[in-house]
């Protein structure tokens, strides 16, 4: 194969890894990474504002609202209202909620960054350096950074076809 064949080949590989842990947690789990993300996070902090827990999780306040649907569709979070603040709502854990974000694995991400925490920072660097230009080869720059390797919405996609 050629340099350029392998660095193609490569990207699919990545690509596919992503898809294919994205399919198991769903299948295996019944969550998406960014619900289990929003899980742990609540488990973390207790209780959270929609708008805080976006700017935690570095999702959109509408990718956050979608999210937060499903999981109180499936009674894993509650609503209360703010006492400091009675426009806005805290979201909670439920007992339910808490016992999935507890039976739930690792993320694809954790794993990642804690194999990536084992690399000397000039790797991490050259690393960093290298996957920027590829986004910027792939015209990438004006997609919003997911920060769980796929978006809530390709899980709602995929559940709806």
């Amino acid at each position: 194969m050629s340099l350029q064949d392998q660095i193609v080949a490569a990207l699919r590989q990545i690509a596919q890894a992503v898809d294919t842990r994205s399919r198991q947690l769903l299948a295996k789990y019944g969550l998406s990474a960014p619900q289990i993300g929003t899980l742990r996070e609540l488990a973390r902090c207790g209780g959270r504002t929609p708008g805080e827990l976006a700017d935690a999780l570095h999702l959109s306040p509408q990718t956050m609202a979608g999210i937060l649907q499903r999981l109180e569709q499936r009674s894993l979070v509650g609503r209360e209202r703010d006492p400091d603040d009675k426009r806005s709502a805290i979201i909670r854990l439920t007992e339910t909620g808490a016992m999935a974000e507890s039976k739930a694995p690792q993320l694809l991400r954790d794993v990642f960054t804690a194999q990536l925490d084992k690399l000397p920072a000039w790797e991490q660097s050259q690393m960093l350096s290298t996957l920027q230009r590829i986004a910027h080869m792939m015209h990438a720059e004006g997609i919003e950074p997911m920060p769980f390797l796929h978006t809530e919405r390709d899980e709602t996609d995929k559940a709806a076809s």
